[in-house]
């Protein structure tokens, strides 16, 4: 595989998981250096080992984080820079789902807590990072929106506002920074078969998840769900050179089905 990422760093929020992880691999299997956070120690050591299967002497830096918190996230910048000297890439991606209701069942607590990760943190870590890419004249951002972020889903108003709010995020910045020699994009996965879209077919069905699991994806052009890998290899791309003409783009990854009628 090209080392697309050689002598370069690249910080990835929700890293202890699902597309975090798997981006983690595929970035230091192109010769990345990784800063990677979470608010799970034991999902870090778990992606910490995986990396480490493909990229034995890949040079790794963990930080164990709350997104939603303004000193954590000052603090995981810091130790990147300190590490590494520099943030190259920024994958700005954790996030969660929050429980599924009608909005007027929904709960304001409900709302606050799904907004407060999924885009006060996006927004956190851009304010942190891009000053560094800037002050560099470099950078590339990949933000973590969702088919929810782009058309009505359904039961998930928290995660509906917020995943809309990190594309208006990515656009609105891209816009500002470009002229500083970053950019910045976001991905809109679908139906990814992540721990996050696990428990949601259990909150769809408890009693029976994998056939929620397999009528839910029947609505899909391709009758299957993504794997996180795929996602991934768009996140490398959009960090990379190949895509340094690409900014404020929203790619969505979906087999088609948000072009679907």
């Amino acid at each position: 595989m090209t080392a697309r990422f050689t002598d370069r760093t690249v910080l990835i929020t929700g890293a202890g998981s699902g597309l975090g992880r798997a981006s983690a691999v595929r970035l230091a299997s192109e010769g990345a250096n990784l800063s990677l956070v979470d608010l799970s120690e034991e999902g870090l050591k778990a992606t910490t080992d995986a990396v480490r299967e493909v990229a034995p002497d890949a040079k790794l830096l963990t930080v164990t984080a709350d997104v939603s918190s303004e000193e954590d996230t000052q603090r995981y910048v810091d130790e990147t820079v300190s590490t590494f000297g520099r943030i190259d890439g920024f994958f700005n991606n954790a996030g969660i789902e929050g429980k599924q209701n009608l909005t007027e069942d929904f709960s304001a607590d409900e709302f606050d807590r799904v907004v407060s990760i999924n885009l006060r943190g996006v927004f956190l870590g851009l304010e942190k990072v891009l000053k560094v890419m800037r002050e560099q004249g470099s950078g590339a951002v990949v933000n973590t929106a969702s088919v929810g972020g782009i058309r009505g889903i359904g039961r998930q108003s928290g995660y509906a506002a917020a995943k809309h709010g990190v594309v208006g995020l990515t656009r609105n910045s891209a816009v500002e920074y470009g002229e500083f020699g970053v950019r910045l994009n976001a991905i809109a996965p679908g139906a990814i078969w992540t721990p996050m879209v696990e428990n949601s077919m259990k909150q769809l069905d408890p009693d029976d998840p994998r056939g929620a699991a397999e009528q839910f994806i029947q609505a899909n052009p391709t009758k299957r769900y993504g794997e996180a890998p795929e996602i991934a290899a768009v996140v490398a791309f959009l960090l990379s050179d190949d895509a340094s003409y690409v900014n404020a783009t929203v790619i969505p990854i979906d087999g088609g089905q948000s072009a679907k009628y």
